[in-house]
């Protein structure tokens, strides 16, 4: 499957039917399973995310003036956002087990809009730290050199393998943070995730 930088790129595709979303669940997976190694993922949805790419599917087949904004985006949460009836620990032992009660605004707005939770990703402690070194998880590795941090306590959205697996919500990108040469490059919003 080819590399997507943006969400209307994807939505061209899944309109032209070159792909479906179940394909795009499918194919951000195996990447996730590919870079197991850099400890970026906490916890994976699979079975959640291929049922919920097929129905969006089955939906889009039969009403196509039914698609949410994010149709077609894949996307993993911080281990600090609430997600009703599923695990956040916030990179802690404490809270270990935990399975929130309720679903923050942001998974709420992104669901009703069709994008698809594949699963939640690693954090510092309580998000309280600049290099994704303290979590409970153990530390996320940089993907371009392992041997680096990938800076932030968003380390987890912050380790993906170049683009080939899906956004983080609730990264925030630090306007100081990490020095440079410690996380190879400095990163900046990708709001190309977002539509136009």
């Amino acid at each position: 499957m080819k590399s997507y930088a943006k969400l209307s790129d994807i939505q061209a595709d899944l309109r032209a039917g070159q792909i479906t979303c179940r394909q795009l669940v499918a194919f951000y997976l195996e990447q996730i399973a590919a870079t197991k190694h850099l400890n970026a993922y906490i916890e994976v949805y699979a079975d959640e995310a291929l049922q919920r790419a097929q129905s969006l599917d089955e939906r889009y087949a039969s009403d196509p003036a039914s698609e949410g904004r994010l149709y077609g985006m894949v996307i993993s949460i911080k281990d600090v956002i609430c997600y009703k009836d599923h695990q956040v620990s916030g990179g802690s032992h404490i809270l270990e087990g935990f399975s929130s009660l309720f679903s923050a605004t942001a998974i709420e707005r992104l669901l009703a809009e069709d994008a698809i939770i594949i699963g939640r990703t690693n954090c510092d402690e309580f998000a309280m730290g600049s290099t994704n070194e303290t979590s409970y998880y153990g530390p996320t590795k940089n993907a371009a050199d392992p041997s680096r941090i990938p800076g932030g306590s968003s380390g987890g959205g912050r380790g993906r393998a170049g683009g080939h697996l899906p956004g983080c919500a609730g990264q925030r990108y630090r306007r100081v943070g990490a020095p440079a040469r410690r996380v190879l490059r400095c990163d900046r919003p990708e709001t190309h995730l977002w539509p136009h």
